[in-house]
């Protein structure tokens, strides 16, 4: 317990952020020795100078620690050290990683392969998807997916992920015990108990506006690559994209309709070079090096189909199409199309979405 109390000590002080705090642990070893220091070790470290020296040997909040403390055990909230066997691997390997994770569930060294899906807070069904289809593949294949809780894309990667029966990890711009977006409150408490919902900020922390960019060095910190679906030119998506090129991981992008507002973000960033994403295997490809026959085998049901069901696929793509054009470009009465397209839906070759229109599932 004394080690948590320096260790959330730290993370409190002002003006030394999670590189002051690494710098700091390489040379007294552990928080504790930190605050016990004399100031002129202090001022030695680089970076730290004298006022960062008198704050830490000035620093009194220590009731205001213990009421946190208790706050983890009310609410089951976890503590890891960045020094323990339990911090996340990958996220240790980046260079402003938290010194403090709070955690609730579990987390596993499988979790090493791990993928981030982030994207549009308001999906276009194009989006919506190819978010499901590509998180609940990858969660087939055994990787971990990794996200932010957040409407949209990264709800819907999370929830690909638990329909698979596999691992995700959701990364929250407030404290555990302050669920972001309210009403995925239902979510968190799923994803706590199949995987883990992560914070670096303590219990009781709202969900302000600026915690969010600095949550998101986390989702791709987390991660071997993080991948793009749907963001607009100013969406926060694409900071976890910079985040992931800095601490030298892939990115992805699914590319979009050029007329798209939603594409525009990840269009741009294929065109700075972004792996062109359209289906699992592309990310796949890109990580095998590293991957090293980690990949689970998916044996996934042949689709048997009739002649006549498979003129109807042919004429379907991921774009729903209205039940009346496909009776038109199949010279088939719309009454006899719905039943063929029954059929198919039963099967699980096609979805159906609002006002009778039909894609390729």
């Amino acid at each position: 317990m004394s080690d948590l109390r320096y260790s959330i000590a730290l993370t409190m002080l002002p003006e030394i952020g999670p590189i002051g705090a690494r710098k700091l642990l390489s040379v007294f070893g552990t928080p504790e020795k930190i605050f016990n220091s004399e100031v002129d070790a202090l001022i030695a470290v680089d970076g730290i100078g004298i006022n960062r020296a008198k704050n830490i040997k000035e620093f009194s909040s220590w009731n205001e620690i213990e009421n946190k403390i208790k706050s983890l055990e009310k609410n089951c909230i976890k503590a890891v050290g960045f020094d323990e066997s339990l911090y996340p691997e990958l996220l240790r390997e980046t260079g402003d990683a938290p010194v403090v994770l709070y955690i609730k569930g579990d987390i596993h060294p499988q979790d090493r392969y791990s993928i981030a899906i982030v994207g549009s807070r308001k999906p276009t069904h194009y989006g919506t998807s190819v978010a499901e289809n590509i998180s609940e593949e990858l969660a087939s294949m055994g990787f971990t997916i990794v996200s932010g809780m957040a409407r949209g894309i990264d709800a819907l990667s999370h929830k690909g992920a638990l329909r698979a029966g596999c691992r995700t990890l959701a990364v929250l711009g407030s404290g555990l015990d302050v669920p972001y977006p309210p009403e995925n409150k239902g979510l968190m408490d799923k994803i706590s108990n199949s995987g883990c919902v992560i914070s670096e900020f303590p219990p009781g922390t709202p969900p302000d506006k600026e915690n969010f960019p600095r949550r998101n060095r986390l989702i791709s910190g987390l991660s071997l690559g993080t991948l793009v679906i749907e963001a607009t030119s100013d969406s926060g998506s694409l900071i976890t994209a910079k985040y992931a090129l800095e601490q030298g991981r892939e990115v992805f992008a699914v590319p979009g309709n050029i007329t798209s507002p939603t594409s525009e973000g990840t269009n741009e960033l294929i065109k700075k070079g972004a792996i062109l994403t359209r289906k699992a295997e592309d990310i796949v490809r890109e990580l095998a090096p590293v991957l090293k026959g980690f990949i689970r085998s998916r044996d996934k049901p042949k689709i048997e189909v009739t002649e006549e069901e498979g003129r109807l696929c042919n004429l379907l793509s991921g774009e729903p199409k209205q039940i009346d054009i496909i009776s038109r470009e199949s010279n088939l009465p719309t009454s006899k199309v719905l039943g063929i397209l029954l059929g198919l839906e039963l099967k699980g070759a096609v979805k159906q979405t609002t006002g009778k229109r039909f894609y390729l599932a």
